[in-house]
Parts: C-alpha cells; sequence; structure tokens
C-alpha cells in the first residue's frame, strides 16, 4: 500500500512540475536591419502566415518556466520542427537555452541552416518541441511560415552511378579459322626436316651405340624418355606445380642411374668389361 501510495505520489509531482512558454515573440527584418513585421506569439491561436525573402532574418525569443511557479529552468532537449504538410518533409533545429530558460533562435536566409526542409510555395508548420527527464513533455504551435522556394541541388559527380545501368552485353569474336591443310603440312615438314636430316648424317657416319640396352645403360635411357614423357604431359594437361613435384621425384633415381651409367662407359673404354 505505501510503494503504491509513492508511485501516485510521484505521477502527481510530475504531472504538477510542467513546462510553459513565456513571452513568445518574433521579429522579421531585412539585410540593413530594417524592421519589417515583429509581434508577440500568442500560444491559443496562431498569427497571419510569417514571409520571409532571400535576405530577411526571423528572430525568435522566448523564456520556458515551470507552470506552477513561473520559475524559469533549462529543458534537457530543445528542438524547432519545420514541417511540410503537403511533401510530409520536416525538419528538426536545435535550439540552446540558458540555465535561466532564456532562448534565442534567428533564421538568416542568406545562410539558411541545412535542417530547413526543401520548400516550394507551400508553407512550413513551425512548432517548438520540449523534453526533459523531470517535466512533462512540451509541444507549442506557433506559426506557419512561407520561405523562397529550393533551388534544385546540383548533381553529385557519383549520381550516375546509383542509377539503373543498361544491361550488359557480351560480343564475342568467331572462332578463328584454321589454315589450309596444305599450309599446316608444310610447316609441319619445316619442323621435322632437322630430325631427317640428322637421321640422314648419322646413316653416314655409321654411329654406333652397343651398350644402349646393356642393364647399366638402360635404366638412365628411360628415366630420360620419361622426362620427356612428362613435358608432353605438361603441356597437354599438368600444371607447373604438378610438373615442379613430378620432376623432382623423377630426378632422385635419375641422379643414381645417370652415375651408374658414367661409372660403367668407363669401365668399357678402359677394356675392364
Amino acid at each position: 500500500m505505501v510503494w503504491q501510495f509513492s508511485w501516485l505520489l510521484l505521477a502527481a509531482t510530475v504531472q504538477a512540475a510542467s513546462l510553459s512558454l513565456q513571452s513568445p515573440r518574433f521579429t522579421i527584418s531585412t539585410s540593413d536591419a530594417t524592421q519589417l513585421r515583429s509581434d508577440t506569439l500568442s500560444l491559443t491561436k496562431k498569427p497571419e502566415p510569417l514571409t520571409l525573402g532571400p535576405t530577411d532574418t526571423l528572430k525568435l525569443t522566448f523564456q520556458i518556466t515551470e507552470s506552477d511557479e513561473g520559475k524559469g529552468v533549462q529543458p534537457h532537449q530543445t528542438f524547432l520542427r519545420f514541417y511540410d504538410k503537403a511533401s510530409g518533409e520536416e525538419g528538426i533545429q536545435p535550439v540552446r537555452v540558458t540555465p535561466g530558460g532564456k532562448a534565442k533562435f534567428e533564421l538568416n536566409m542568406a545562410r539558411p541552416p541545412a535542417s530547413i526542409p526543401p520548400t516550394t510555395h507551400n508553407p512550413l508548420e513551425v512548432s517548438l518541441i520540449l523534453g526533459s527527464f523531470v517535466h512533462a513533455p512540451a509541444q507549442y504551435d506557433l506559426f506557419d511560415l512561407y520561405l523562397p522556394a529550393s533551388h534544385t541541388p546540383a548533381e553529385h559527380p557519383d549520381e550516375a552511378s546509383f542509377h539503373v545501368l543498361p544491361a550488359i552485353k557480351h560480343t564475342f569474336r568467331p572462332e578463328q579459322k584454321s589454315p589450309p591443310q596444305f599450309v599446316s603440312a608444310v610447316f609441319a615438314a619445316t619442323v621435322l626436316s632437322p630430325w631427317l636430316v640428322l637421321i640422314g648424317l648419322w646413316s653416314k657416319i655409321g654411329v654406333k651405340v652397343p651398350n644402349l640396352f646393356s642393364l647399366s645403360i638402360i635404366p638412365f635411357t628411360a628415366l630420360l624418355g620419361a622426362f620427356e614423357v612428362l613435358l608432353v604431359w605438361y603441356w597437354v594437361d599438368l600444371k607447373l606445380g604438378q610438373v615442379l613435384l613430378y620432376g623432382g621425384i623423377l630426378a632422385i633415381p635419375t641422379v643414381f642411374a645417370g652415375k651408374q651409367a658414367l661409372y660403367a662407359t668407363g669401365e668399357w673404354r678402359a677394356g675392364r668389361k
């Protein structure tokens, strides 16, 4: 029961400590400080819409107080909301308030803040929003404001990157035509002609390899043939890493077989075998 009574007492205290607006006033002046319009705002009825020119300045002053004591307070958040009812665009501009609750806002159309939404011929509804941790929030509709129409913003250099791009159409070159068979045969014969010359010269000289197929030489010859097969396989299918792996494996027995072949050849030449 005591706990419920404490919450009711706290709610009553918060309800009593609400915020109110005192002495809201606006002034519209030109660039040479000539006053065009100045009046006090009513919190129950909006004044005639305000109109600003391209170089005019709007000054708004007010004080925020507690409704029960009339003491100036500083809310935790104070914003002016500029709302275009036709387009739904809105802009929020923070307002600085002193510890005594006094606030001053200045809108210079020569240098408008970025928080102002894009404007057309429709007025902006201007309202004041107050937020506090210890007071009930409050919102006051102040006036309607006509501003000069916004200029069309310049196109960003990367604007085209965010548009839909045309579909990519791949264009393939036509298949390369093979040369005539006669030309291919001529070039093949040209490549093989050195072998024919070599074989012809061997037949004239009479080169003899009597021990080529001996047990001491044939392993080395077979391993050299395996290297040639590996190179052809690489040209057809293998990758470089595979060639290096297989070549490294073949190199080990090739070294020992070559050493044995050289030893046997030396023995034959020395007449020991």
